[in-house]
């Protein structure tokens, strides 16, 4: 089945038929008047009208035309601004009416949206199931398929949700509309680029394909010191734990625009909003633990890290940690997400690690948690040598690697006896967004491409032809050939993982098709194909979602399995006895 277009239509004002005067016809006109519609019933006096429909009718809520329906109710019954012609048909007789079919037929030659009931291959338009929560709507529809399913699937994501969320997306919806107007309007009244949107078009308008390229950390271009505070509202939006975004306060709202309100200005570590997270003094001397969270899925935490979590007095924990790890972090524990974002990253790092040092000297136990693993391509022996300096040690915990974790989950076996015999780790991105130099080709190499995804283009020029034709060096590095397969993998082992498998010929217009959603790798060389090949002529594929870790349970979800694990803490060399604490979720 062709799958339908999605939209959310304003209905203020529009004038609706509805045809039939019974329990459905009612149910029609509830929500007619909900969004703003005028419903208008055509039926005999002697029908028989559903109890509240016929309180509508007497209320002066919906017009009941006393009389049977006529071909020319369809032009004459509307708004005089569209000529009369009625905005919508609601069928709700008997799908074996022998009218229903030929007043389907008649909407269709009309160009008339027109929605019967129980027969889907007579609208032009169906129904969804909806959840409201002031702003926030969410539509279901399995297509037909049962109307039971579609409340059913409507039930359980309205429940996964924090209470009265429409709220927090009211209070991030004046945040962007305040960007927008300090950052885009006030400040460029006669930029001719500035668009007058609203709405996702808003967003869209602002972000344009370069919106997430790095930003180097002298860049003043206008445009890009003009995004900044978008692109890190976007971030939070992204990254930020539904719970976390549902608990923002209007004074919440205000600090943070003042935080952000330049990339090299942030807040002093013991002021203002920073100050209430840290827990009171003690007398005695903290402790600070680095721990890795693994690629993404709770169930891929060490138990140590996890133990860690729960015994923390204060968390700083990185921008990209997945929020259904945060969701595992205690109620009562204080936490601070990085505030990183491009050109913004050697700020956010020190105040991570002045706020460490704060919580330190007050002799608290702190956690700070990082991505996949504590030193592949992160900070964290830099921070190892801050927090010695200090005259601290720092016990470190190992995390799984999104580098040989995510080309797992895509099924991609980084070596094989008959294909690839040894596997090679890069970055993308250099110190201060330098390209490094990448591997040379050999048929036998799978390389891995760590936070590259941003400069997806260049890296791959550089991998299949040489950029600095004047570096001896450069020319002397075998070039990889541009059939070789590869894959970007976005999101490894959460359920919305993406692997988009292609060759370095066609992953560029791939991603750009497709879009990026990060973090996400690049996977290259021959062990891309030992499971997959693409065939069929085709330039990529594209596969989403991830399931296969949901039924093995998770430390949120299988808290029994983890109270007797003292002897594997001891196994460790973690000093931690007793039972895990039971999880709560973040509030």
């Amino acid at each position: 089945m062709t799958p339908a277009l999605l939209t959310a239509q304003s209905c203020v004002g529009h004038v609706h038929l509805v045809l039939g005067t019974g329990p459905l016809a009612a149910s029609r006109c509830a929500k007619l008047l909900e969004v703003g519609a005028r419903p208008v019933i055509v039926a005999p006096d002697t029908a028989d009208l559903h109890f509240t429909l016929a309180q509508a009718v007497e209320d002066g809520r919906v017009r009941w035309i006393q009389r049977g329906f006529e071909e020319t109710d369809l032009r004459t019954l509307g708004r005089e601004d569209v000529d009369g012609f009625v905005d919508a048909v609601f069928i709700t007789w008997p799908a074996k009416d022998p009218r229903t079919s030929h007043l389907s037929q008649l909407c269709r030659r009309l160009r008339i949206p027109v929605n019967v009931v129980d027969a889907p291959s007579l609208c032009t338009f169906t129904l969804l199931s909806t959840y409201s929560d002031g702003p926030l709507q969410i539509g279901i529809t399995t297509s037909g398929n049962g109307c039971k399913l579609s409340s059913r699937i409507r039930r359980e994501i309205a429940s996964s949700l924090p209470p009265k969320f429409g709220v927090a997306v009211d209070r991030l919806g004046a945040m962007r509309r305040r960007i927008w107007e300090e950052d885009y309007r006030l400040n460029h009244t006669n930029d001719t680029e500035t668009l007058e949107v609203d709405g996702e078009d808003e967003e869209a308008a602002a972000q344009k394909h370069t919106f997430n390229s790095l930003v180097k950390e002298d860049d003043r271009d206008p445009t890009t010191l003009r995004t900044r505070r978008m692109r890190w509202l976007s971030q939070i939006c992204e990254y930020w734990p539904l719970s976390r975004l549902a608990a923002i306060t209007d004074a919440d709202v205000s600090a943070i625009l003042e935080a952000y309100r330049s990339p090299a200005e942030t807040p002093a570590p013991c002021s203002g909003a920073t100050n209430d997270l840290l827990p009171p003094s003690g007398s005695q001397k903290g402790t600070i633990t680095l721990a890795g969270s693994g690629p993404g899925h709770p169930s891929l935490l060490t138990i140590a890290a996890h133990t860690a979590i729960q015994t923390a007095h204060f968390i700083l924990a990185d921008k990209l940690v997945p929020a259904e790890i945060l969701n595992l972090f205690p109620r009562r524990t204080p936490v601070h997400i990085a505030r990183k974002f491009p050109g913004n990253a050697d700020a956010a790092q020190e105040e991570l690690l002045q706020l460490g040092l704060e919580a330190l000297k007050q002799g608290k136990d702190v956690l700070r948690l990082k991505q996949g693993d504590p030193y592949l391509y992160g900070r964290g022996a830099e921070e190892v040598t801050f927090f010695r300096a200090q005259g601290y040690q720092v016990r470190v915990i190992p995390g799984i690697t999104s580098a040989l974790s995510a080309p797992l989950f895509a099924e991609i076996p980084v070596t094989h006896r008959a294909v690839a015999d040894q596997v090679v780790v890069c970055t993308g991105t250099g110190r201060k967004g330098a390209a490094p130099e990448p591997p040379s080709y050999r048929k036998s190499k799978t390389v891995v491409f760590l936070m590259a995804l941003h400069r997806l283009e260049s890296l791959v020029k550089s991998l299949t032809g040489h950029v600095d034709e004047q570096d001896p060096t450069a020319r002397q590095r075998a070039l990889w050939p541009s059939r070789t397969p590869c894959a970007v993998i976005e999101r490894a082992s959460c359920p919305d993982q993406r692997v988009v498998r292609s060759t370095l010929e066609h992953v560029c217009q791939a991603v750009e098709e497709e879009g990026s959603r990060p973090p996400g790798l690049l996977v290259v060389g021959a062990a891309c194909e030992v499971l997959h090949k693409l065939g069929g002529g085709r330039r990529w594929s594209v596969e989403e979602g991830f399931r296969d870790l949901d039924t093995i349970g998770s430390p949120g979800s299988d808290t029994e399995r983890l109270r007797g694990v003292e002897s594997t803490l001891v196994k460790d060399g973690l000093s931690m006895t007793g039972p895990v604490p039971g999880v709560t979720p973040l509030g």
